[in-house]
């Protein structure tokens, strides 16, 4: 079948229901059944090629959704725990599974253990951020009210690990990560808090840190970042990952012997506050609800919350199968078929 556009001076080939369009020199009769073996190869490579196509996209749509679905416990969703604080901050689980975490406009530690009891554990908690415990049971804070990094022990006994930078106040201490040989990598960018005197920071710029196990004097391993917060690594301390909130990137390093890093690698195209990772090797990122991306930042879900702001996450729980999320007022808990890396 052939057919000729009025004002286009075009015309068509119909070929198993394929429409091919061809110039008007090439509308001749005779000149088209020449043309018809060619026209039949090119109608039936473009349905293959479009099938394809429909398959691969298919595929890797369920692919994803099941992915999804298997990292999330079936029929799962978020928990509210409890919304009596002002903004909360800094989870982070002990041995056992019990989780800390901070309420720093009020400057208070809370504790929610493997019973589902929620208890106070520290008033006057030097303002503290980002946490993390280290093998001996100690929980390590950003302690901002002075910018400092503190060691709490089990008896709440308060050490200052960092109170600065080569004679300097550091920004504020954000968000901390502890690498498997003791080693302390600490993020320090600058928001200006309302129980701080001073208005500017001392520094030149908003670095990542590295603190070596018993050293006092971190050393500045990443300098580029316009405002880096989250931060994890993952637990044979071969990666370190850092997002840089202030220009919505979150990037790889590879950890050296030393301590310094490697081979930056943009992850996506995302910051984060708080992250995690679980032990398939997938990151969680927060914000706007937690998004989680696979180990080579491909966006695999995003878990809705209801709250202004997602600032935190961490896995808890006796089987560390509980993701525990800070956001805002509010702090809530879901049911995971993976456990924290951790």
């Amino acid at each position: 079948m052939v057919s000729v556009g009025d004002k286009q001076h075009l015309c068509s080939i119909n070929i198993h229901k394929t429409i091919i369009p061809i110039t008007m020199t090439a509308c001749r009769a005779d000149k088209i059944e020449k043309m018809k073996p060619t026209l039949h190869k090119v109608a039936y490579t473009g349905l293959l090629t479009l099938l394809l196509f429909a398959i691969e996209t298919f595929t890797c749509v369920a692919q994803k959704d099941s992915m999804s679905k298997s990292l999330i416990k079936d029929g799962a969703t978020p928990v509210l725990i409890s919304n009596q604080f002002s903004f909360t901050e800094g989870p982070a689980a002990d041995k056992k599974g019990n989780v800390y975490f901070t309420d720093q406009p009020n400057n208070k530690i809370w504790k929610y253990d493997t019973k589902g009891k929620l208890t106070l554990y520290m008033d006057k908690a030097g303002r503290s951020n980002g946490m993390y415990f280290d093998t001996k049971g100690n929980l390590l804070t950003a302690a901002d009210e002075k910018n400092e990094l503190w060691s709490i022990d089990k008896k709440k006994q308060v050490t200052v690990l960092v109170k600065g930078v080569d004679g300097k106040l550091l920004n504020g201490p954000n968000d901390l990560w502890i690498d498997p040989a003791g080693g302390i990598y600490f993020t320090d960018p600058y928001y200006q808090r309302p129980w701080w005197t001073r208005q500017s920071s001392e520094l030149k710029g908003k670095y990542v840190y590295f603190l070596p196990a018993g050293s006092s004097n971190p050393i500045a391993v990443v300098i580029n970042l316009k405002s880096p917060n989250g931060i994890i690594g993952t637990p044979d301390g071969k990666y370190l990952f850092v997002a840089d909130i202030g220009d919505s990137k979150t990037y790889r390093y590879t950890i050296q012997p030393d301590g310094k890093l490697a081979e930056e690698k943009l992850m996506i195209k995302m910051g984060s506050d708080g992250m995690t990772i679980d032990n398939k090797g997938n990151i969680y990122l927060t914000g706007k609800g937690v998004t989680i991306i696979d180990p080579e930042g491909n966006i695999i879900e995003n878990i809705p919350i209801d709250a202004k702001w997602t600032a935190n996450v961490t896995f808890g729980g006796r089987k560390k199968n509980m993701l525990f999320i800070t956001a805002s007022e509010k702090v809530y808990k879901l049911d995971m078929n993976v456990k924290g890396a951790n």
